[in-house]
């Protein structure tokens, strides 16, 4: 399966745009270093984190030539499973990935606690994604 095979349904194609993936590289560095701040509750520290995941997901995807129809459900979702086609990160990575994505969604809408495994993970695995970006973007050229 090719990223083209979603078209329609959950992608666009679009002209990559080097000013706004490098905006969207900018705005994750930020949200992990905000991330970063242990005086800030698990909870925010979980969130920022993740959001600098979609951010970077959104630069790779983009850079790809593609955006997720964020009219159609699960655009989170396609934006982490994308990462394996985009900049070739494992399928278990892209697992540990989507399970944030789903500790994400419980927190934000039961408003249970995010205990500190998890926001360790949240920001090992953004981290991770912003070297691996980083360095996929800088071969492209």
């Amino acid at each position: 399966m090719t990223l083209d095979n979603l078209i329609g349904k959950s992608l666009e194609r679009i002209e990559p745009d080097s000013a706004a993936i490098q905006r969207l590289l900018e705005a994750a560095q930020r949200n992990l270093k905000d991330a970063e701040l242990t005086g800030l509750s698990n909870e925010t520290r979980f969130d920022t984190a993740y959001k600098a995941i979609m951010q970077l997901a959104n630069a790779a995807l983009q850079a790809s030539g593609f955006r997720t129809l964020t009219s159609k459900p699960g655009h989170h979702q396609t934006l982490i499973q994308s990462l394996v086609k985009t900049v070739g990160i494992e399928t278990e990575r892209m697992i540990v990935l989507d399970a944030l994505r789903k500790q994400r969604n419980i927190t934000d809408y039961s408003g249970d606690l995010v205990e500190d495994a998890a926001v360790n993970e949240c920001l090992l695995q953004a981290r991770y994604l912003l070297a691996t970006i980083t360095t996929w973007l800088g071969s492209e050229k």
